[in-house]
């Protein structure tokens, strides 16, 4: 991994781990928050290399509609939405129901 990229994935994981507990938020929104908008997938990468990681609460970030699209990177194919489940949040049809209340912006929340 060139040191560049091993940064942002650094830089996305601290993101990451400042969404609250029954919150989540979308890989375009930490990208963005990055300074980096067109990296959406990149964000994606470094959440699916973060599945693991318990220190890292991967299952919160969600596509741009609340859909679970990285949910095939955790232990199980449940295993992500369980894991929402248990902060409370209601995911239906893998998408995460009431996305738009449940929706945390760092750019909002952290400021640029």
């Amino acid at each position: 991994m060139k040191p560049e990229t091993f940064t942002f994935f650094h830089n996305v994981h601290d993101v990451a781990r400042l969404i609250p507990r029954g919150r989540v938020t979308s890989y375009g929104a930490i990208a963005k928050y990055l300074s980096s908008p067109r990296s959406s997938r990149m964000v994606g990468y470094a959440m699916n290399a973060a599945a693991g990681d318990d220190s890292i609460p991967a299952h919160r970030v969600v596509n741009r509609i609340g859909i679970l699209s990285g949910k095939m990177h955790f232990k199980s194919p449940k295993a992500m939405q369980e894991a929402l489940e248990q902060e409370g949040i209601e995911v239906k049809n893998d998408q995460v129901v009431e996305f738009n209340i449940l929706f945390w912006d760092p750019t909002k929340e952290l400021g640029l």
